[in-house]
């Protein structure tokens, strides 16, 4: 039988189905940036976020070890699923922590093994890995702790108000927890309607302190545009699976 060449687009959802059987409950989120590379998966498990870097037989090494130090400051594992023709060789091209799936297409349909279970990633970086949290999902956490809201504050300085109370205030472990279970409850259908209505309810908050005519203005202004191109709310769909919980 001449051997199936497997390119990435097929071998996705049977590999999606391999990690719910061996995880357990999962969540799949695909073609995440990541500094100057697109993670192929980020896997969400209760406790972290594993990489995911799919090597078809179809691709080559060419990008990989770019792609590698990406993946190494993002995630807490990470895991290459290497296609037949890279078996022998593919060890040569990631570090000793990451993970290796094999995939190989058979008569009885996909089969995947794992060739090396991936270990704790030494050089993840936690400010880079929140990088996965929106705006409205930073201001859970905040709340959750009973942290300044920061009203006017980018993502990135709210993100460092967060890590100053680790691992004193927050363990990292805690953290670790709670941005998982953001991620599953994460809604990309609803995802304009959640911005926009956090971003309204800034600016009423903003409004209700702020004392300058000229500054009521300008943030009643943008309140009305806010007003008139409200989403439409959409039937809410998540895509998480939950085989074994």
């Amino acid at each position: 039988m001449e051997r199936h060449i497997t390119h990435d687009r097929e071998i996705r959802e049977p590999l999606f189905d391999y990690l719910e059987e061996y995880y357990g409950r999962i969540r799949i989120l695909q073609e995440k940036m990541m500094g100057r590379s697109r993670a192929d998966i980020v896997m969400v498990l209760p406790e972290s976020l594993c990489g995911i870097e799919i090597k078809s037989d179809a691709d080559t090494y060419r990008r990989l070890a770019g792609q590698v130090r990406d993946y190494d400051q993002y995630y807490d594992y990470n895991i290459v699923a290497a296609g037949a023709s890279h078996a022998m060789h593919i060890r040569e091209h990631v570090p000793e922590y990451w993970g290796i799936i094999t995939v190989e297409y058979a008569e009885t349909g996909w089969d995947f093994y794992f060739f090396r279970r991936p270990a704790k990633n030494p050089k993840r970086n936690l400010q880079k890995k929140m990088e996965i949290l929106w705006r409205p999902e930073l201001a859970l956490i905040q709340q959750k702790h009973a942290l300044p809201k920061y009203k006017d504050k980018s993502r990135d300085f709210v993100t460092r108000k967060i890590l100053e109370r680790v691992p004193d205030g927050i363990s990292e472990a805690e953290l670790s927890r709670e941005i998982s279970s953001i991620l599953f409850e994460r809604d990309y259908t609803t995802v304009k309607e959640t911005l926009a209505e956090y971003r309204r309810g800034e600016i009423e908050r903003q409004l209700e302190a702020e004392t300058d005519p000229e500054r009521r203005l300008e943030l009643m202004m943008k309140q009305e545009t806010f007003r008139q191109n409200r989403p439409h709310p959409a039937r809410r769909r998540r895509r998480t699976r939950r085989r074994h919980l």
